[in-house]
């Protein structure tokens, strides 16, 4: 097995190990590690069913709890991450965020399987959130270090959310639902439960207020962060290619999908991977 970094802020590929077969513990424990380091891996050329993507993913931990879409025929664990050729709908999941934050167990990680890839356009963004607060200033830090985030998913999937009843010509299969209301607190800056490190945890869009902050003081520090969490210097761009994995860590990147594959459909099996110790 071989792991070749990026060079960027975080990711690595990895190659000479087939998922379409079972890992031994060594293969998985190498890969945990891999993925520990570098945040985001990539595995190219690899031909995978949607059994392989569920065992590997197994390796891992349990599954994550997807609300709001629903699984693909036959699957309890697999969403398709789903455009049409000729779709109009707004780009799905093109804001920073980190998966499923308002949860009280979000997951550690998410798998994306490359079935069907444009030519062109279709990069996933991620942001390094440990090096987004090891080089954040010092008073800047101080703002933000013992804040507690008040995380939501309402924007996003309530019925009047940006994916609710009105969004009715996406050919993903979203479901909004009156549960996207609730509330979770999590700490801002989150030590990783399995590195030690800390960082950053979430961003503006599930993250709603801070608890004990009036929202005309939440909004400003929202915004700045956001700024912040997103730069450049904490970005790995990902280009995809047909039956390429990638897997990343919820608990230490942002991620944000791109557009610029129009008139082009574009299929991606996804699954995640419960939070560590939970399943």
């Amino acid at each position: 097995m071989r792991v070749r970094p990026s060079g960027q802020a975080c990711g690595a590929e990895v190659t000479g190990v087939d998922l379409s077969a079972a890992l031994d513990a060594s293969q998985s424990a190498e890969i945990r590690g891999a993925w520990l380091e570098h945040h985001v891996l990539s595995f190219p050329d690899q031909d995978m069913t949607d059994d392989d993507l569920e065992r590997f993913t197994g390796c891992f931990g349990g599954f994550g709890h997807d609300p709001f879409f629903d699984p693909i025929p036959g699957r309890q664990h697999i969403a398709a991450i789903k455009r049409e050729a000729d779709e109009k709908s707004p780009l799905f999941a093109e804001n920073w965020h980190s998966d499923w934050s308002f949860q009280k167990h979000p997951p550690a990680g998410t798998c994306l399987l490359g079935i069907t890839i444009p030519p062109t356009g279709g990069d996933t963004l991620f942001a390094n959130q440990h090096a987004a607060l090891d080089a954040m200033p010092p008073d800047m830090r101080a703002k933000y270090e013992e804040l507690t985030a008040i995380h939501s998913a309402q924007m996003a999937y309530a019925p009047d959310g940006a994916y609710g009843d009105k969004d009715v010509e996406r050919s993903m299969a979203i479901r909004p639902d009156e549960s996207a209301r609730e509330t979770q607190l999590h700490p801002l800056v989150r030590t990783h439960p399995e590195t030690g490190q800390p960082g950053l945890f979430s961003c503006m869009g599930y993250i709603i207020g801070f608890e004990g902050v009036d929202q005309q003081d939440a909004l400003p520090l929202l915004t700045e962060l956001y700024a912040w969490q997103s730069q450049d210097e904490f970005v790995y761009r990902h280009k995809w290619q047909p039956n390429m994995l990638v897997m990343w860590d919820n608990r230490s990147v942002l991620h944000c999908a791109t557009g610029g594959y129009e008139g082009h459909d574009r299929l991606l099996h996804r699954t995640t991977i419960a939070a560590h110790g939970v399943s």
